[in-house]
């Protein structure tokens, strides 16, 4: 019997804890999984991923959205949308991703004890549960999966109901009519898109002069096109000089002078570690200004070898999916377990209004690192499914290496953009070429169809490989005239008596 009373202790339950516990648990070993919440999922499924996707396909579906082009901008499923009815099926949905999660426990037989966690020593952690009660576990290895929570600077006048954070965001008494929104990050762009499908007067303030640079230009310039023919008002280039509560509105003062009024204000300005009351120093770790911790990053172990960390509170990429596989290769490595490794291309989701999605490599890096490559795209309303869908927008863009044909990149914008990645995923993934869309044939009509169409038009501009050149014909030669016929028989005769001399 081992001397501990766990194998592996996860603390945090979002998807990086999730994924270790059931790992280990598969893999035999006694699992704990300590979350500060009484409802399992953390902030991934109560406050961040899952709330704010189920709010976009509300907000599509009651808004009619997806159908306008048909119908008209005047065309509602429902006239008048109430906050309630956004929190209708944000509910039911989190309600049955709580009952999954805690059934994935218990057929796994993982523990789990709610309360705050702290170290109290190399191995042993003090759990502080209900009416201040403490206790105290022990385990052989960790694994923090405490994940993020909002940065809330001190000039902003948070009230819980007009000036919000990301998480208070989604508990609104109704839905303004007008919103600022701080922060063009990927919570910001995707809160402020939402609702200026919603027909709401949003204004989206970003200090720097561009916005989601991760992101391929070309993408952004169609994106940018798109959500200010949307409505919605992007102020870029100008840091906020003051935030102030007027009470029937809020009003925004920036550096260059310009006020911008609003019945709420989203602060989405970035995210800290949840670390600061886990009394790291006890056990040697340390964290950066955000509150983050530094992993090995393949197998995500921390300095202190008994001590891994996975999902947000590492940082980047910080997405639901790549902390998924974090918590995975985590556990295995903790306990002893080889395993396939992570892939080294992933997709990056933006669930905005049009989606957004990439995988691979930007036209900006490319040009960086001096990489020969071509350009192939395609627009949905290239394609028969676009026609019948409705779309007026929406794009797919493929780079490819002119030396070795491979894909290098792949960027959407538009419906759908964050299910069509996938197949740009596994080309990348599998070292595939320009010739796989050529070859390959897509169901007619779908959207990724858009794949072939962008293939062809990269494959038409690229060298022609030497398989598929078509051979010319040699030319005949040419009969020889009397007047050629003499001067050979001249040349041939003087010769032959120079070698008979």
């Amino acid at each position: 019997m081992s001397e501990f009373d766990y194998d592996l202790i996860v603390i945090g339950s979002g998807p990086s804890g999730r994924t270790a516990a059931i790992q280990a648990a598969k893999l035999k070993r006694r699992v704990l999984v300590i979350d500060r919440k009484d409802r399992l999922g953390g902030v991934s499924v109560h406050t961040g991923t899952i709330p704010s996707k189920t709010l976009r396909e509300t907000v599509l579906n009651l808004s009619g959205w997806r159908e306008r082009s048909f119908y008209g901008r005047s065309y509602r499923v429902k006239d008048q949308i109430k906050a309630d009815d956004l929190k209708a099926r944000l509910h039911m949905t989190l309600d049955y991703e709580v009952d999954v999660l805690e059934h994935q426990f218990n057929r796994n037989h993982v523990d789990t004890l709610s309360g705050m966690a702290h170290f109290v020593g190399p191995n042993e952690v003090e759990v502080e549960i209900e009416a201040g009660d403490t206790t105290r576990v022990n385990g052989e290895k960790f694994l923090i999966a405490t994940g993020t929570r909002t940065y809330r600077p001190e000039y902003v006048p948070f009230n819980g109901k007009t000036v919000v954070d990301g998480d208070e965001f989604l508990e609104m008494a109704e839905i303004p009519r007008s919103l600022i929104v701080v922060g063009a990050g990927v919570i910001g762009v995707e809160y402020a898109t939402m609702f200026a499908a919603l027909d709401v007067r949003v204004t989206l303030i970003e200090p720097r002069d561009t916005f989601l640079d991760f992101i391929d230009r070309t993408l952004i310039q169609e994106f940018t096109h798109q959500i200010r023919e949307n409505g919605l008002d992007l102020r870029l280039g100008s840091a906020i000089k003051s935030i102030e509560d007027e009470g029937d509105h809020i009003e925004v003062t920036l550096e260059n002078g310009r006020h911008i009024r609003g019945e709420m204000l989203l602060f989405a300005a970035g995210r800290m570690g949840n670390t600061d009351r886990l009394n790291l120093s006890e056990v040697g770790l340390e964290t950066d200004h955000r509150g983050r911790i530094d992993v090995d990053r393949k197998t995500y172990q921390t300095k202190v070898g008994h001590i891994y960390a996975t999902g947000d509170v590492i940082g980047h990429p910080s997405l639901a999916s790549t902390s998924l596989q974090q918590g995975r290769v985590a556990a295995c490595h903790a306990l002893d377990t080889p395993t396939v490794p992570e892939s080294p291309w992933y997709p990056y989701g933006i669930y905005s209004v049009p989606e957004m999605s990439t995988c691979g490599m930007s036209e900006e890096e490319l040009k960086e690192r001096n990489v020969p490559y071509e350009v192939g795209i395609a627009r949905f309303r290239e394609t028969s499914r676009g026609h019948i869908m409705g779309l007026e927008h929406g794009m797919l863009k493929m780079l490819f290496s002119l030396k070795t044909r491979r894909v290098l990149g792949v960027q959407i914008v538009g419906e759908g953009a964050t299910e069509l990645i996938h197949i740009a995923q596994a080309v990348l993934n599998l070292q595939g070429t320009v010739d796989y869309f050529v070859q390959n044939t897509f169901n007619y009509p779908t959207l990724a169809e858009a794949y072939k169409i962008a293939g062809l038009d990269a494959f038409n501009r690229m060298p022609i490989p030497d398989e598929y050149k078509v051979p010319t014909a040699s030319k005949p030669k040419k009969a020889a005239t009397k007047k050629t016929a003499a001067k050979s028989d001249e040349k041939r005769d003087a010769g032959a008596q120079k070698a008979a001399e």
